[in-house]
């Protein structure tokens, strides 16, 4: 301490003395630590809870989405073949009274279920004239064909379907081959 500034005997001086040879207050730092410590402890405690809580939740949500897409892709799979039968339905072209009414009834039909796959997101596979992909196409048949290149797809038996980024069915496709 500078002793210049401070006259001997100030009591200011007597007292800080005191408080730092006095065993009183190593007592309360001895209490402070374990109760800092334990403070410590607890809020370490806290957030690494706080971070598994959000990392299940994150976790449940995703599940649970994927649950969801998995639900929502089997219904709409068990959907695509009535799909199939309407646009086999228009492409019969019945004849005879009430064929007109019959057509415009099954071609109203197939927008409507159309629209409610596409808004769902749902898409078609568009096939002809594209090159075969094994990923996306299943060849029922291969057919010598002028003037097309080896390997596209000449006719589309049954469409294939998207649903984002998932294929729901392989389109059923005829190949030129060379």
């Amino acid at each position: 301490m500078d002793d210049r500034n401070h006259p001997a005997g100030d009591p200011l001086d007597d007292r800080a003395a005191a408080a730092l040879d006095s065993p009183a207050d190593d007592s309360r730092d001895d209490e402070t630590t374990p109760l800092q410590r334990d403070r410590d402890e607890l809020k370490d405690l806290l957030l690494r809870k706080t971070a598994e809580f959000d990392n299940y939740r994150k976790r449940t949500d995703r599940e649970r989405q994927a649950l969801s897409d998995a639900i929502a892709a089997g219904v709409i799979e068990e959907l695509l073949p009535l799909v199939d039968d309407l646009e086999r339905a228009l492409k019969a072209d019945p004849v005879g009274e009430g064929a007109d009414a019959y057509r415009r009834g099954v071609e109203l039909v197939l927008k409507q279920l159309e629209e409610i796959l596409r808004k769902r997101g749902v898409r078609p596979i568009e096939s002809l004239g594209a090159d075969f992909d094994p990923y996306y196409h299943q060849a029922v048949s291969y057919e010598p064909a002028e003037g097309r290149r080896e390997g596209e797809i000449i006719e589309d038996f049954r469409r294939g379907y998207m649903l984002g980024d998932r294929l729901l069915r392989p389109s059923m496709v005829k190949v030129a081959k060379g």
